[in-house]
């Protein structure tokens, strides 16, 4: 059941699974939708196989399809840069870890969590199986960040330790629990969408992902972080394909007492969020259009806007590195400041003071900066040592939890300094084409495929909507010779 009837009203009380169902379900189309969520969703496929041509030659995501390959199943959706055909569930979650493990996937605004991955992973491989056009697909991944992030904001709305907004659930989901767990939500109504399923199907689907999801945020800086990826999206497959043959679980696995969002934010539920009604006349009014930011710079999310204001900074002064004094950062994520430096690119693009030296030396800070040789110079261990939280920030409020302000202060007693909340790449500040495809060039040859087929697939998803089956984009994805692994 998806419902229950008001004791003694005959009234139906619709359970949160299905009011959201009936939000995202048929009301969100291609038809129905502005120009925003749509561009939105196209950034995220090129955003999306761009770090997946670097993540799949990673020694984690090449175990997973390793063990993908040997257990085998039916041929039904292409992995990327491969071209053997696997289960539609192991190709995403594959393919998902691809993208996740070099970690320049997008990000919500509010809580670091990667939708797009999964979106994308699930939504090129279930679009695939079921020979979905460009159009469905594209309005299927807008439907599914749209759910996830009416769950990130009821999980915020119902936290009793941090309340409500952007804030309250910043860097993992209520008390320790990895962000997957919210995303996987997008990437189940992606798929049941794409499967074409009633609401009251959708609902059970998102039920069933209720009590299957989970990750704990203490992995983030391990390959955890990526096997939560690949999870997420191999969650949210079985959970709609389950209940398209019409596996139920309770119809209030979300509000209930004990139930998701009382488990994941561990206060009282406020599930008001998830019913809110669409504002179809507004780009704003979509989560993707409202939230999304991609990766135009390697590495933890929540650091860019920290990079973004040291570069800023650094600029205006033109110091030297052997000028610069001190490196002061405040913000929300100024506790992060260490003084060791990295040991390896995994400490590296979790590192707010390696990002920040790095800035100012180079007063630049691009893809190459998450390679060995960039993150072992000796300028960048003694600016590290520079690196520290503002003892006396000025009075910013930042709207965003990532925002930050950066002073550099220089040898002679000069003081240069800049303040960033939403970083570049960001829906608040309008994402450009023209930095996606800078992204895409930069990453896209490591995929080995030829020159030609990587302007072929870039064309394809600028003009996605046109596309009669996915297949057009996933076929384009098969590489010519297996991936060339590498440990990394």
């Amino acid at each position: 059941m998806a419902f229950s009837q008001e004791k003694n009203t005959g009234r139906e009380r619709i359970s949160s699974a299905l009011a959201l169902a009936r939000i995202v379900n048929a009301p969100i189309s291609y038809a129905t939708l502005p120009p925003a969520p749509i561009k939105y969703a196209k950034m995220i496929l090129a955003s999306t196989l761009s770090g997946a041509a670097v993540g799949a030659k990673i020694e984690s995501a090449r175990i997973i399809r390793e063990i993908a390959i040997e257990q085998g199943g039916k041929a039904e959706a292409t992995l990327w840069f491969d071209g053997r055909k696997l289960p539609v569930s192991s190709t995403a979650r594959v393919n998902a870890m691809s993208s996740d493990a070099y970690a320049s996937d997008d990000s919500d605004l509010r809580n670091v969590a990667h939708i797009g991955t999964c979106l994308t992973a699930v939504g090129l491989a279930i679009g695939e199986r079921m020979g979905a056009s460009g159009e469905e697909t594209l309005s299927a991944m807008v439907a599914g960040y749209e759910a996830a992030g009416r769950i990130t904001d009821a999980i915020a709305a119902s936290s009793p330790s941090t309340g409500r907004g952007a804030g309250a659930i910043s860097g993992s989901v209520g008390r320790g629990f990895h962000a997957s767990s919210v995303v996987a939500f997008g990437g189940a109504v992606t798929a049941a969408k794409l499967l074409r399923l009633t609401d009251e199907s959708m609902a059970q689907a998102i039920g069933i992902t209720a009590t299957t999801v989970g990750g704990l945020s203490i992995g983030t800086n391990s390959w955890a972080r990526e096997y939560h990826a690949g999870n997420a999206a191999l969650t949210s497959i079985n959970a709609a394909l389950a209940a398209s043959r019409g596996y139920t679980v309770n119809p209030d696995m979300l509000e209930a007492r004990g139930g998701f969002l009382a488990v994941f934010a561990g206060g009282i539920p406020d599930a008001g969020s998830l019913a809110r009604a669409l504002n179809p006349g507004s780009d704003g009014g979509y989560q993707i259009a409202r939230y999304l930011a991609v990766k135009l710079i390697p590495g933890a999310h929540a650091l860019h806007p920290a990079v973004e204001a040291a570069l800023n900074a650094a600029r205006e002064s033109n110091a030297k590195p052997e000028d610069v004094a001190q490196i002061l950062v405040a913000g929300p994520q100024s506790g992060l400041v260490a003084g060791t430096p990295p040991k390896d690119i995994i400490q590296a693009i979790h590192s707010l003071s390696y990002y920040i030296a790095s800035a100012v030396a180079d007063k630049d800070f691009s893809w190459v900066n998450a390679e060995p040789a960039m993150i072992e110079r000796p300028v960048i261990g003694r600016l590290i040592g520079l690196v520290a939280q503002d003892p006396a920030p000025s009075s910013v409020r930042y709207q965003w939890p990532w925002g930050a302000t950066v002073t550099v202060v220089t040898k002679s007693g000069a003081r240069f300094t800049s303040t960033v909340d939403a970083p570049k790449g960001s829906a608040p500040r309008g994402i450009e084409w023209s930095d996606i495809e800078a992204k895409y060039r930069a990453l896209m040859p490591q995929s080995k495929l030829p020159e030609d087929r990587i302007a072929e697939i870039l064309r394809t998803i600028r003009n996605f909507e046109q596309a009669k089956s996915v297949s057009q984009l996933t076929d384009l994805l098969a590489a010519p010779n297996r991936i060339q692994d590498r440990p990394n």
